[in-house]
Parts: structure tokens; C-alpha cells; sequence
């Protein structure tokens, strides 16, 4: 295994297997959903060991400190070495899941397009309950 001093952080976010791909890490960089020692960066920018990271993605906010550098995608538990998560942020990711779970979800039932009849009756039904209560 080569040895490598610093390495692109798209690259990296792809081996330690954050985006599925390298065109996602960009996208994900180029939007600041990516920050590194609390700077925005740009894909290119070099990566090095002890670098502090905040991450966006679907499954949460993480904020991690680089182990060791990687350009090759591999399994996901030599993945996982790469990086050590804080436990601040283990703890707020875990709250974060917690609230979206107990939140009241309001979905249409066919899923797309405009309410049919019956279910804009329901609306009403529902609006004028939830007016009359406050």
C-alpha cells in the first residue's frame, strides 16, 4: 500500500465512502455542505492528517477528524478508520433522527400531482378542526 502526504478531499470523501461518488463529493463541496477547519473550500483543495471536517449529507451533519488518507474506495470497515467522529456529533446526529422521526409527517396519499376530491374534503375537514381548536 503506497504511503500518501495529502490527497484531493473529494477524493477522500469518496473512499471513506461519504458520497457514492466522486461527482457527488464535488457537487456536495461546491454547494458548502463541505468545510474544512470551518472554511469553505473547493474540490481540489489537498487534504492532510488531522484535518477537522463538517460533512452534510442525507443521513446527517458529522463532524470528523482525518486518520489517514486514502485515494482508493475500499470496504466499509477500513472506510470507517479513515476518520474518527466526535462525540458531540454522534450525539446531535442521533437527537437530529430522533425529532424527524417524532415529527408529524403530511403526506399526500397518491404521492404526486393535486389532491383528489376526497382528500381535499379531508383538508378542509382537517383545517377547519385544527382552526376551531385554537
Amino acid at each position: 500500500m503506497i504511503e500518501v502526504k495529502s490527497v484531493r478531499i473529494d477524493k477522500w470523501l469518496w473512499a471513506a465512502r461519504f458520497f457514492k461518488t466522486r461527482s457527488l463529493a464535488s457537487a456536495a463541496i461546491d454547494a458548502g455542505h463541505v468545510h474544512l477547519n470551518k472554511e469553505r473550500i473547493k474540490p481540489a483543495r489537498l487534504l492532510k492528517l488531522a484535518d477537522v471536517l463538517r460533512v452534510r449529507t442525507e443521513q446527517g451533519e458529522f463532524e470528523i477528524s482525518v486518520l489517514a488518507l486514502s485515494e482508493q474506495r475500499g470496504p466499509a470497515t477500513v472506510a470507517r478508520m479513515l476518520y474518527q467522529e466526535s462525540e458531540e456529533s454522534v450525539l446531535r446526529r442521533e437527537r437530529d433522527q430522533e425529532a424527524r422521526q417524532l415529527a408529524p409527517r403530511f403526506e399526500h396519499p397518491a404521492g404526486e400531482g393535486r389532491p383528489s376530491k376526497k382528500w381535499r374534503r379531508q383538508l378542509h375537514q382537517f383545517e377547519q378542526k385544527n382552526s376551531s381548536s385554537e
